[in-house]
């Protein structure tokens, strides 16, 4: 079974087989393996961001489709953003090979983890919050080894967070960016009609939902806030109709929170601003202004993409730990992207919401969870 997980591995930076034995010592890189959830690379959001920092940040490594070829110090800083360009320390390769093992089914997160760990690496990473249950297994049977788990903690059957030595588990407080992104679609809004898409109805969507709502209220008290959700996060046609019935009930400004099902409702969006509609759309995790120039207003960043090159720099320089991690404005683990498009009263908004999230930070504005 572990041999035929093993045909969804990416090919790893290097492919040359072994020095022979009377060759010269090589310092080896250190692999790092990285299991992906549902919905795979290309989804222009939470996974290419779990691959953003690892192979891009981590190993200066670009993926074009057969295999790897170097990136340039032009094309990593271009990825970081301006509040990353800034980071210090700064954000360079780590000099690392990465392993990737794409899960085409929920079955698949356990052997492929088991499989990182039977290929040697010195970190496996697990990317989002359905590989739980196979994150705990895997670490419970392998101590020594060390494991990232990003968007959840580990739970007990009583749903209770809990720590192992061996796996740092990191959670973020979107709803705090989600609360900024309200806010902005508040001040945004010509009609007070805004729109929610979310995927799977679940408490880590809901939480998405609430700061979201709380924000809009923040600053367009009047304002209605109408959330549908799709039931998957791999839909993309059913993503699509829901955006299309949102912006047909006259939405002007939706947030999309959906994985694939969401680039479903942005392309909705880019569809009905190509023909006229005057609409926003609100993207996740990884900048989406790219997939609607026109229509994009921002995109609640979650720092996937920082949380693996942290946690990779952090075992390359020996200093990696276990535990539970929670990563808000305040840590840099999520963020606004830059607002590109111009709405009446956009700097009078802009303020505003900068005024909300130091108070955020400052800790003086506690945002709303489900």
């Amino acid at each position: 079974m572990l041999a035929c997980k093993s045909q969804n591995a990416e090919p790893a930076a290097s492919s040359q087989a072994p020095a022979p034995a009377a060759a010269a010592p090589v310092a080896e890189k250190p692999r790092i393996g990285l299991v992906l959830g549902l919905g795979g690379r290309g989804d222009h959001a939470f996974n290419d961001s779990a691959l953003r920092g690892l192979e891009l940040w981590a190993a200066g490594l670009k993926y074009e489709g057969t295999g790897y070829k170097p990136a340039t110090p032009e094309e990593l800083q271009a990825s970081l953003g301006p509040e990353l360009a800034r980071r210090d320390p700064a954000i360079t390769p780590l000099g690392i090979t990465p392993s990737i093992l794409q899960s085409q089914v929920a079955e698949d997160y356990e052997p492929n983890l088991q499989l990182t760990v039977e290929q040697g690496v010195a970190l496996t990473v697990a990317v989002g919050f359905m590989l739980e249950n196979a994150v705990e297994v895997v670490a419970q049977r392998h101590p020594k080894q060390r494991f990232l788990f990003v968007d959840s903690p580990l739970l007990t059957p009583a749903n209770e967070p809990y720590s192992l030595p061996n796996v740092r588990a990191v959670t973020y407080r979107a709803e705090e960016g989600c609360f900024l992104a309200g806010a902005l679609a508040g001040l945004a809004t010509k009609e007070g009609k805004i729109g929610f898409v979310g995927g799977m109805e679940i408490p880590l969507v809901k939480q998405y939902e609430a700061g979201f709502r709380a924000g809009v209220a923040s600053t367009n008290p009047k304002a209605t806030v109408v959330a549908n959700y799709t039931g998957s996060f791999t839909n993309f046609a059913a993503g699509k109709q829901v955006g299309q019935d949102l912006v047909t009930k006259g939405m002007d400004v939706i947030f999309s929170a959906a994985g694939v099902d969401g680039l479903g409702a942005i392309q909705a969006v880019k569809e009905a601003s190509e023909a006229g509609r005057a609409v926003f759309v609100i993207g996740v995790d990884s900048d989406q202004f790219h997939l609607a120039p026109k229509a994009m207003l921002t995109t609640v960043l979650k720092r996937v993409d920082l949380t693996i090159y942290e946690g990779i720099r952090d075992q390359v320089q020996g200093r990696f730990h276990g535990g539970l991690v929670s990563m808000g404005l305040k840590e840099g683990g999520i963020a606004l992207a830059p607002v590109r498009l111009d709405f009446p009263g956009k700097e009078e908004a802009l303020s505003k919401v900068e005024a909300l999230k130091a108070k955020i930070i400052a800790g003086e504005l506690e945002v709303p969870t489900p």
